[in-house]
């Protein structure tokens, strides 16, 4: 099983995708791998994730997980589409516990200390700060991060192809989540690979 870490180490960007349409999943899958981001984050907010997740599972190198996982149930469909890791906007102790018992690389959500002491409770140290802008923004997470020396940090919400190498610059955060790189609706491929590329080029 790959560990969250070699995940978060992937590239730089991890899009945070919501799909409208079945049809339209395969097509954004393959342009954000072809554009270098090969890690998928489809949230489960729409009736139509699940079928995304299974459809964009058949596209080569793409590592597809579901996002807005917040219960146990939703962890259970996920992991059933076959979701490759799950993404959560928040830790509860049954959702971390869930998680860890099934064996699925698990990047939950955090805001503050108290957040990040339950996940290291349960042995958990690689978080998705979130959400990044609206919780403070990169000196809220700079704070958070110095008690907290061996934890690593995705921040999603908020974030932009202008901000992002701010974030990016700040050792504990591995990656970034963004929903740029991955519009909703019809896909245009050529220009979803170009935002892609960009993003991708961020980690250089």
């Amino acid at each position: 099983m790959t560990a969250i870490a070699d995940i978060m180490q992937t590239a730089p960007v991890i899009p945070v995708i919501v799909v409208d349409e079945v049809e339209h999943a395969v097509p954004l899958a393959r342009a954000l791998v072809a554009g270098g981001l090969r890690v998928l984050e489809v949230t489960l907010r729409t009736p139509a994730a699940l079928d995304a997740i299974r459809a964009m599972k058949q596209v080569d190198g793409a590592i597809v997980g579901a996002g807005t996982v917040t219960n146990q149930q939703e962890l259970a469909d996920a992991i059933d589409a076959g979701s490759e890791f799950i993404v959560s906007p928040g830790l509860t102790e049954p959702l971390g516990k869930a998680a860890i018992r099934e064996g699925i690389p698990f990047l939950p959500g955090i805001a503050n200390a108290g957040d990040i002491m339950r996940g290291l409770d349960l042995g958990l140290t690689h978080f998705k700060f979130f959400p990044a802008m609206a919780a403070g923004g990169l000196p809220a997470l700079k704070a958070l991060a110095a008690p907290f020396g061996q934890c690593r940090f995705c921040p999603t919400g908020g974030i932009t192809l202008e901000n992002a190498p701010d974030w990016l610059a700040f050792d504990p955060v591995l990656c970034v989540g963004g929903s740029w790189v991955a519009p909703r609706g019809v896909v245009d491929e050529a220009e979803v690979e170009k935002v892609a590329r960009q993003a991708a080029a961020l980690g250089s």
